[in-house]
């Protein structure tokens, strides 16, 4: 087994980033700022402090993997594919069940989506992870709010001039047909879609480390979601190899308890929690 640190960085994109106004690109076609589709309250701070990690650490740190939540804008967890019973639109934090679906509550603006969309959600339902929640349009492919924020773009970037080396980008959620929360995996797995799939392939590189440090947005999402399939079907079953860096990652508000709980659960399962402050002695010292 390697000594190596592998950085998993999950969706560190400014859809997801509380960037205050001066850190947004301008709209030239509304001469405003641009705004963040699905900010989330501290991830601007948390994004600086891993930036800061990777800058005064990254000797120690031997390989970076970046997931990017790439979606399109027609998507069946997305306000452009729902419609009311009477026809109106449907509000982003929407929560949709099949039952409400059956009921006529709510349908897909294009009907013959119907017998698909069903399917989908007693799928996603029997799994027993998640409800299906209605968000802002966001992360769309080509989008500025795709883009990684700033700060730790730089930083990677000046960790791969100084190492010579490549920063793994990983991209998920271009299926509009089912969440992809997880990087490693579709909430409802699409058998005609490799890339919805388990990535085995993935999952072992990561194995490789003898430690694998996460930050990422959001700890009651994207980052529970990847972490607890990580935890699951890591073939090492080395879960003390995780270190969760609790300062690098926020949850989406109204979310605090469930990224608490999993933040204790993966504590309890073996994983260490630790802040970059904690974590910069050891990235150093095996620089």
């Amino acid at each position: 087994m390697s000594s190596c640190t592998t950085l998993l960085v999950i969706d560190p994109q400014n859809d997801f980033c509380d960037l205050p106004e001066e850190w947004r690109a301008v709209d030239p076609l509304r001469q405003t700022p641009a705004a963040p589709a699905l900010p989330v309250s501290g991830a601007h701070a948390d994004m600086l402090r891993l930036a800061a990690l990777i800058d005064a650490g990254g000797g120690g740190i031997h390989r970076i993997v970046v997931t990017l939540d790439s979606h399109q804008r027609y998507d069946i967890a997305h306000p452009t594919f729902w419609q009311t019973g009477e026809g109106a639109a449907v509000a982003p934090f929407t929560a949709i069940t099949a039952a409400q679906v059956r009921a006529g509550e709510y349908r897909p603006r294009d009907a013959s989506a119907l017998p698909r969309t069903l399917a989908y959600l007693d799928a996603l339902e029997q799994a027993g992870r998640y409800t299906l929640m209605v968000w802002p349009v966001h992360c769309e492919i080509g989008s500025w709010g795709h883009n990684v924020h700033p700060a730790v773009k730089a930083a990677y970037n000046r960790w791969e001039d100084r190492r010579l080396g490549v920063v793994q980008k990983v991209t998920k959620g271009s299926n509009p047909w089912t969440e992809h929360y997880s990087a490693l995996q579709a909430e409802v797995p699409d058998a005609a879609d490799e890339d919805t799939q388990l990535n085995t392939a993935l999952i072992a590189r990561l194995d490789e480390a003898e430690r694998i440090v996460i930050a990422g947005e959001a700890s009651s999402h994207c980052v529970k979601a990847t972490v607890e399939h990580l935890a699951q079907h890591l073939p090492s079953r080395r879960l003390d190899k995780l270190v969760l860096l609790t300062d690098a990652m926020s949850p989406v508000s109204g979310f605090e308890a469930q990224a608490a709980a999993f933040l204790s659960d993966l504590q309890r399962q073996g994983a260490r929690l630790a802040t970059c402050a904690e974590v910069l002695p050891l990235l150093q010292a095996s620089a």
